[in-house]
């Protein structure tokens, strides 16, 4: 193999990995996706990763709808992706002046908070919360931002849903209907900013298979484990998670972005 084509080799590998992280969050493990954006920023800016792998999770929630087309939160989903959409529109209007990695460390935070409460059982001994409107469009709206911004809408989204105690599949299908949702009204103003162009999409073909592997592997995962040991599973991913975002997060005050 000679060097130059290692490049190549790396970033196919980088992006077969973070295409089937995106698969299996449609498959019922949601804030595993949000690990795609950062394996596939090792190869590339991630503004192009968020591009290249939106065409992806659209891929992926296709599959997903039909999955969980009969496990979902018809209350949740309408909260949600009401105010999910006003969170795209403000992600579009400030594309040119947001810092993604300021996003990144409130989402971070936001998400560290929610997740130490969790696992410290105290979250896990009130009783379920029912799906209030004004909390819903709130946590709904970060969820469009965020995800508009860099595919980062899970921990809102959890703020909001995991409270709520819903049964695992229920809880899994409205993740995966909500973001369909909102991955679909991202991919118009991506392409006029150019994130998702004729090359990104060509790339994103060559994946697709990685992509609905990652989604059988993680439903059959979701499917198979007991509900207390899902929803610590997900509690777990998201305390990873934000502090993955807090590491990346802070960059905007040693790269003097403030």
């Amino acid at each position: 193999m000679t060097p130059a084509a290692l490049p190549d080799l790396l970033f196919w590998f980088l992006a077969l990995a973070a295409t089937f992280l995106v698969g299996a969050s449609k498959g019922g493990l949601p804030l595993v996706g949000m690990l795609a954006v950062p394996v596939m920023a090792l190869a590339m800016p991630v503004t192009t990763a968020a591009g290249l792998l939106l065409p992806l999770y659209i891929l992926s929630d296709a599959y997903g709808l039909w999955l969980y087309r009969r496990a979902w939160s018809g209350r949740n989903v309408l909260i949600i992706t009401a105010a999910a959409t006003l969170g795209v529109a403000l992600g579009y209007a400030t594309a040119a002046i947001t810092s993604d990695a300021l996003v990144t460390l409130i989402t971070g935070v936001i998400a560290l908070a929610y997740s130490l409460m969790a696992l410290s059982n105290l979250a896990a001994n009130r009783a379920a919360r029912p799906a209030a409107v004004a909390p819903g469009l709130f946590w709904g709206t970060l969820t469009g931002f965020t995800s508009f911004v860099a595919h980062a809408g899970g921990p809102p989204f959890q703020m909001y849903v995991l409270p709520q105690r819903l049964p695992k599949m229920v809880f899994a299908g409205t993740s995966t209907i909500s973001f369909a949702y909102i991955n679909l009204i991202k991919l118009p103003p991506y392409w006029l900013l150019g994130q998702v162009n004729p090359a990104s999409l060509k790339t994103a073909l060559a994946l697709a298979p990685a992509a609905l592997a990652g989604a059988w592997a993680g439903y059959r995962l979701t499917t198979l484990l007991p509900e207390r040991a899902f929803y610590r599973f997900v509690e777990a991913a998201l305390l990873i998670v934000s502090l993955k975002l807090i590491w990346d997060g802070s960059a905007v005050f040693t790269s003097g972005g403030l």
